[in-house]
């Protein structure tokens, strides 16, 4: 897959493009006209830390043609390391521009995962809300081998535009790679839980949390059993200081070798 133009800040060895939602619907437009298959990954601080434990999905993210910043914590990052991310592109958030900027260019979007009947509510929502929405086509499904045939010749038939995969990450995001020349849709989304949230099977912060950047706080507040997952986050910081000591304290030895 060819990777995408812009430029990528690397964040813990990761790839994140500053983007903003307006850039992002662009750069997706790009991928269509092409016509070649291209993977997006939406990047937050849990992906970073199971990239550092688990080389493979590292590689996929750094193969991937566009990581969105979806994550405060990566913009907190990027202000740390002297760069700036304009602004967090959620992938739960950009499900509802996505699903307008398709509707009014004439993409055809195939909704792919979640619990049964969830993708199929979802793009019902999306249809709803954006009458000129084409549905390429629904279906939960699963990343196994034999599901992945029929999903396959099913995502071939719908001769959809964009892929939006909803298996949870890092499952779709591996998914994704593994077939994407074979599924041969120019935008492939992993999507994560954005369905149940459009669906309203699971409820995202309050505005003012997510400016606050507590949204995470939030969604453990409301789904405790996370509370593993999250352990992340702390994790991800104290990487990101240690990295970012590390680099002072070298610059500061080059400086005093230097005088």
């Amino acid at each position: 897959m060819a990777r995408s133009p812009l430029a990528a800040l690397s964040i813990l060895s990761v790839p994140v493009h500053d983007v903003t939602y307006a850039e992002t619907l662009d750069v997706l437009g790009e991928f269509i006209a092409s016509g070649k298959p291209h993977q997006v990954c939406t990047v937050n601080p849990e992906f970073v830390m199971k990239a550092r434990e688990n080389p493979a999905f590292g590689a996929v993210l750094r193969g991937a043609d566009l990581c969105l910043p979806d994550g405060v914590g990566l913009l907190w990052a990027a202000k740390l390391k002297g760069h700036r991310l304009r602004e967090r592109v959620a992938g739960s958030t950009l499900m509802y521009p996505l699903a307008e900027r398709a509707a009014q260019a004439g993409w055809r979007v195939f909704y792919l995962g979640a619990a049964p009947g969830i993708a199929t509510k979802t793009a019902a929502i999306l249809q709803a809300r954006y009458p000129s929405l084409q549905v390429a086509g629904t279906y939960s499904g699963d990343d196994s081998p034999a599901e992945s045939e029929k999903i396959i010749r099913l995502v071939h038939e719908s001769r959809a535009d964009v892929l939006l995969v909803a298996f949870g990450n890092p499952k779709q995001d591996f998914w994704i790679a593994r077939y994407a020349q074979r599924l041969a849709v120019p935008v492939m989304v992993g999507v994560g839980g954005s369905f149940d949230f459009v669906a309203g099977v699971a409820k995202r912060a309050p505005l003012g949390w997510q400016k606050l950047g507590l949204e995470w706080l939030h969604r453990l507040l409301n789904e405790p059993k996370r509370w593993r997952r999250m352990l992340a986050l702390p994790r991800f910081a104290w990487a990101v200081a240690l990295e970012r000591n590390s680099v002072v304290e070298w610059k500061d030895a080059v400086k005093k070798f230097s005088s």
